[in-house]
């Protein structure tokens, strides 16, 4: 049996403009609700790392943090 490890990604609201373009990268994780807000999964498998890390990537204020480290 294969062990699954879950992360965690954090939003950081202070941060977040609800630009949306991490529900792109990432759908199974970040979602924009009815009223255009993001909502998110706070935790993920390890096989959604490479589309986490390119929502980190493609977030044009850096709002998102996996495992506790943001973007540098």
């Amino acid at each position: 049996m294969t062990q699954t490890t879950l992360n965690s990604v954090y939003v950081d609201r202070s941060l977040c403009d609800n630009h949306g373009q991490c529900a792109i990268a990432a759908p199974k994780v970040f979602r924009m609700n009815d009223e255009g807000i993001l909502e998110y999964t706070e935790t993920f498998e390890d096989d959604y790392m490479d589309e986490m890390e390119e929502a980190m990537d493609v977030c044009p204020v850096q709002a998102i943090f996996i495992n506790g480290e943001g973007n540098l």
